[in-house]
């Protein structure tokens, strides 16, 4: 068997500028695992926050054994993007091998399509005013914000999209002093959800507060061993492949935190098709889906994900499972 590792790039629709910085185009990485009759492929986006670069994700697939299976890799590879990108071209050759989809693989019934939000650029007031007008009509806006000036920010939003539902990414910004106060304007404005509102070393603050919009955590939840650091703090978990190392660990966190009474929120990194197409069997049923990565592109893979009103569908055979 052979593993191969690209870099791929793919151009913005627009620069997409969070908290921590701005960017203009999305780079990845393309994980290609080959028997010589079938191909399975993944993708995975280092990032920075988790002390991932292109370079060292490559040199962590690059040392793995060719003949490495889903289950030997939890042992070779910690959590994070370059285990992502392997487990899931693993999942797509095991697939492609049987002559049977990803989902009926894992022992899933056949995904169908979920509403995902779509993510507003941070910006001036008036622009993105101007953004949630031009996205009024999607269900589900999401906003990145962590900034001096969020409360114009989410007005601006609310009035430019007065229908839609909004979640709040504050990308670990706020103090607890921070969301205390804005909690009640949250619940003015009608949003459903607050992403990671402390920094995650930093939430133990959490513990005990009001919470009257539910709280999500991001950064704070990886895998499955985050789980027992979560209690009284958060009330959903955000599920990220590049996070929990790919879709096996990825199903297996959404079982446990349902079990113990989390809801689900299932998200991405900025990537192309192929990097969504594994997180839509997670995000069956999920109480919050993410999975706008491709809308936000410029350029995407050759055969893409089909978005409509529906929301994000399953992938096709051809893309990926």
């Amino acid at each position: 068997m052979r593993i191969e590792v690209t870099r791929d790039v793919f151009k913005l629709a627009q620069v997409f500028t969070i908290s921590r910085g701005s960017r203009t185009e999305a780079q990845v990485l393309t994980v290609t695992v080959s028997d010589g009759l079938h191909r399975g492929w993944g993708e995975c986006v280092p990032y920075a926050r988790y002390g991932e670069t292109l370079d060292s994700v490559t040199d962590q697939i690059s040392a793995l054994p060719a003949d490495v299976t889903r289950a030997a890799l939890y042992d070779l590879l910690p959590a994070g993007a370059g285990r992502n990108a392997v487990d899931c071209a693993l999942w797509d050759l095991e697939a492609k091998r049987a002559g049977v989809r990803a989902w009926d693989l894992a022992g899933l019934s056949a995904p169908g399509p979920e509403v995902t939000a779509y993510t507003l650029s941070l910006d001036a007031p008036e622009a993105l005013r101007a953004q949630a007008a031009e996205h009024a009509f999607r269900p589900l806006l999401k906003i990145k914000l962590g900034t001096p000036d969020d409360m114009p920010r989410l007005e601006a939003v609310r009035a430019g999209a007065p229908k839609s539902r909004i979640i709040i990414d504050a990308n670990e910004g706020w103090s607890a002093d921070v969301y205390a106060d804005l909690a009640p304007h949250l619940v003015r404005l009608g949003v459903d959800l607050v992403e990671q509102p402390l920094p995650a070393g930093e939430d133990d603050a959490l513990i005990g507060m009001d919470r009257p919009v539910p709280v999500c955590a991001d950064e704070s939840c990886h895998d499955r061993a985050s789980l027992p650091q979560l209690a009284g703090k958060y009330d959903v978990v955000n599920i990220k492949l590049d996070k929990t190392g790919g879709l096996t660990e990825a199903l297996a966190l959404r079982q446990a935190a349902l079990a113990e009474g989390y809801g689900i929120m299932v998200g991405c990194m900025v990537g192309s098709s192929l990097a969504m197409a594994p997180a839509t069997l997670v995000a069956q049923g999920a109480g919050g889906v993410d999975l706008d990565g491709p809308l936000l592109l410029a350029e995407d893979r050759k055969t893409p994900l089909l978005f409509d009103d529906d929301g994000v569908h399953p992938p096709s055979e051809e893309l990926w499972g």
